[in-house]
């Protein structure tokens, strides 16, 4: 195997260079094609750990933002797991991932009202075991969540790095690996204005949408610290269903 560091620093620069010249094209996609070759070429191979976020931020000039996207995209794809704690590790062919939702599986609203309703199934049982098993741990990486989301308002962000860490804290907390595994592969992909701009075609704005969603979202941070399972789970299933019913109205022609 071929340590990622021997990929050394031209290889880097050189990548950068490239990297300037196509930014038309969409930057997240530059990344994951980028790594992608480098997987099917054998600079990365089954096992090595990807490079750190600082040091793809700086290989690729962007932001810690896309960077994350785009690490979330190819653990979409089932070519690479995150390790909590850990890192992020190229995976094996076998190892690769029979279910499977990639960027392709959001071309219409329908499409990402599809995957909200998968949400709300398993994220509010999630939030029920969050709330019976949590700890003081989790709801201090909660708070950071939310108070990243509430700085984000303030800003020209659309908050979605920040909303996407509150529910994998809410996932942490359960105790489950599985549920925290899951939103891992799923990714920052999960959050509808990835895909499309709801914020923006929400009939008070910008700032009253993230307003409301950072409402709901402390509606569930508190009955998880209360640890009344039921209001966690309620708020949960509030908070999603909203989110559906908000894409229903921001775009009803555009679903099938």
């Amino acid at each position: 195997m071929i340590p990622v560091n021997t990929l050394g620093p031209d290889h880097g620069a050189v990548d950068a260079v490239s990297t300037r010249a196509r930014r038309p094209r969409g930057l997240v996609p530059e990344i994951v094609e980028t790594l992608a070759a480098d997987m099917r070429e054998g600079r990365l191979q089954t096992g090595d750990k990807l490079p750190t976020e600082s040091a793809l931020m700086n290989r690729f000039e962007v932001s810690r933002t896309v960077v994350r996207e785009a690490i979330s995209r190819l653990q979409a794809s089932g070519v690479v797991e995150t390790r909590h704690g850990i890192g992020t590790f190229v995976m094996a062919p076998a190892e690769q991932h029979n279910f499977r939702v990639a960027p392709e599986d959001f071309a219409t609203v329908a499409d990402v009202i599809s995957l909200l309703e998968l949400r709300i199934s398993l994220e509010s049982e999630a939030a029920s075991l969050a709330a019976q098993r949590r700890d003081d741990s989790h709801l201090q990486n909660m708070v950071a969540a939310l108070a990243a989301f509430e700085a984000s308002i303030a800003e020209s962000s659309d908050a979605v790095p920040s909303d996407f860490q509150f529910h994998m804290e809410v996932a942490r907390a359960t105790g489950n690996r599985h549920f925290a595994d899951l939103m891992t592969y799923l990714g920052t992909m999960i959050i509808p204005r990835t895909r499309i701009n709801t914020a923006s075609s929400d009939p008070e704005g910008r700032l009253a949408y993230l307003k409301r969603v950072h409402i709901e979202h402390q509606n569930i941070y508190n009955a998880i610290r209360l640890r009344d399972a039921e209001a966690a789970r309620k708020a949960m299933r509030i908070h999603l269903s909203n989110s559906r019913e908000r894409l229903r109205r921001a775009q009803p022609d555009t679903l099938r």
